[in-house]
């Protein structure tokens, strides 16, 4: 039988090094669990970094999928596809945006959101509006373009010159970031909730002043809710949970349940200023994709999956906010909305990430210290105690270190 080191081994011979993976080869997913190459079983916390919203392998998915297999795979944007009209219509119907363009992933998504909005304020004569402005913490994808809106140096290094007309201000400071949409923004982008800065949220009533500040100077307004979108608050998009409305969203991750699709919806009147040939992509709203997309969103929709995310998230936040109490010396901080947590330790965080998947249970690093949860809405209360009792015993286990 092949294990975990052979394929570890296999990888660094043909595959670039460009991530630090988990020494785990998976090879099957069903619900909230996987297995990999050894038969070792998962509890995924991790959900392909929020792309399996379904838990993996959703029946109703996978019979989308083979339908459409049956049909076409592929058949380029120069013909009409029924799946792909049928999902924006979906989008569109269930949000407050009009009109949207498909693409493949969430970097594809913004780097589309960063050209529609410069073209919108060119169509407006307004050539010197460029600039687009982004906060601290953030991350918005690791092409040029999207690279130059993440404001993180450490993942910048190297690629330098990155594209101009990008700037950056901490949202921890309302006024000074207020004053930073000056006459040349053209639009501010923000995750309403951070994903990879940690599952940082904005200060309160934050959004409301930005979107006030954005429609007075005629800039807009771009949710990037590749992460924190679809569900995961326990709303379809991240912006009604703020009840704030942007100008663009961009989603991407769990959209399609683990296939690559990318979507930017916007309002009409900035959507109307793309012509043919001003943006294109000759895999965006690819069939089995759109069919993947349709069938994830119809069941959310549907089944009860977003009250669901709102009980599962109140129980999962109350549990760990119990935890915190009882190990004030090891836990810092809880951040959680939704299905969508932080965990804060005084400790790094691989050694407690590294625990648990020796107990069977996969869940990710953010930063040094922290440990990020973003579970499939398939798990139950179960799974969440599972969890909790894995992290206590852990935290005893120091504590018992500390004392002898």
């Amino acid at each position: 039988m092949r294990t975990n080191k052979y394929y570890i081994e296999q990888e660094k011979i043909y595959i670039m090094n460009t991530y630090n993976r988990y020494p785990i080869t998976l090879i099957k997913g069903n619900g909230q669990f996987v297995w990999d190459v050894e038969e070792n079983k998962y509890l995924d916390f991790l959900s392909g970094i929020s792309c399996t919203l379904l838990g993996h392998n959703h029946p109703k998915v996978i019979k989308a999928i083979k339908d459409q297999v049956d049909f076409i795979l592929h058949t380029s944007n120069l013909f009409y596809s029924p799946p792909n009209i049928e999902l924006a219509k979906c989008l569109i119907e269930n949000g407050d945006l009009d009109s949207l363009f498909f693409c493949n992933s969430g970097t594809e998504a913004n780097e589309c959101a960063i050209k529609l909005a410069r073209k919108y304020q060119w169509s407006l004569g307004k050539e010197q509006k460029n600039v687009i402005l982004s906060a601290h913490h953030s991350f918005h994808g690791r092409t040029l373009g999207a690279l130059a809106a993440t404001a993180k140096p450490k993942i910048q290094e190297g690629f330098s010159p990155l594209p101009l007309g990008f700037k950056y201000e901490s949202w921890d400071d309302t006024e000074a970031f207020c004053k930073a949409i000056d006459d040349n923004v053209a639009a501010v982008i923000l995750e309403p909730i951070q994903g990879e800065g940690g599952i940082n949220q904005p200060p309160a009533g934050f959004l409301n002043k930005i979107r006030q500040i954005c429609t007075e100077r005629d800039v807009l307004l771009i949710f990037d809710e590749i992460q924190c979108g679809l569900g995961r608050t326990g709303f379809l998009f991240a912006y009604q949970y703020f009840n704030v409305t942007p100008d663009i969203i961009t989603l991407a991750k769990g959209i399609a349940s683990g296939l690559p699709l990318g979507v930017v919806c916007a309002t009409q009147k900035v959507a109307k200023t793309f012509s043919p040939g001003d943006h294109g992509t000759t895999f965006g709203g690819n069939p089995v994709s759109c069919s993947a997309a349709l069938a994830t969103i119809n069941i959310i929709l549907n089944e009860n999956i977003l009250e669901k995310v709102k009980e599962l998230g109140t129980y999962f936040k109350d549990k760990l906010c119990l935890l915190k109490k009882n190990y004030p010396k090891y836990i810092l901080d809880i951040r959680a909305t939704g299905l969508m947590i932080a965990i804060d330790f005084n400790f790094k965080n691989l050694l407690i990430v590294e625990y648990l998947q020796k107990q069977g249970i996969l869940v990710h690093t953010c930063g040094e210290n922290s440990v990020r949860l973003l579970p499939s809405f398939v798990i139950n209360k179960k799974d969440i105690d599972i969890f909790i009792e894995n992290v206590k015993e852990y935290l005893n286990d120091i504590k018992l270190r500390q004392i002898k």
